[in-house]
């Protein structure tokens, strides 16, 4: 699938059903883009986790930061609506060993990304939060 707002190639990614209810929609699965950071719903992912860092060398190489990291990221286009979802998976990134300030400040700064929200704007909303 390619991502509907730039056409760049996405992540498709099954969600597990512990984060399901901290996204929008009835999929099992969302697709992000490698380009934009968009994330799209997914009908049919893969059962096997993707590798993470195909999205950028700044996310976290260890799956279980990885996965609630791209869901934090996909769903920060929309902090207001989703603050609690977006808090829940700022905790399970930390516990899961990771930053996730320091990932969106990379993330920021990777010059193969152009994604669709502030992260630089968004990380300083998220130091409030937290």
């Amino acid at each position: 699938m390619d991502c509907p707002d730039c056409g760049s190639e996405t992540l498709a990614v099954t969600v597990p059903a512990q984060y399901r209810e901290d996204l929008p929609g009835e999929e099992t699965g969302i697709a992000l883009c490698t380009h934009c950071l968009a994330m799209h719903p997914a009908a049919d992912p893969p059962a096997e986790p993707p590798d993470f860092q195909r999205l950028s060398d700044a996310m976290p190489s260890n799956p279980d930061a990885a996965l609630p990291m791209a869901l934090l990221v996909g769903l920060l286009s929309n902090l207001a609506l989703y603050r609690e979802e977006i808090s829940d998976l700022l905790g399970a990134v930390e516990r899961a060993g990771t930053d996730p300030l320091l990932v969106l400040d990379r993330l920021a700064r990777d010059p193969e990304l152009a994604p669709e929200t502030d992260l630089a704007g968004r990380r300083r909303q998220l130091e409030q939060l937290i």
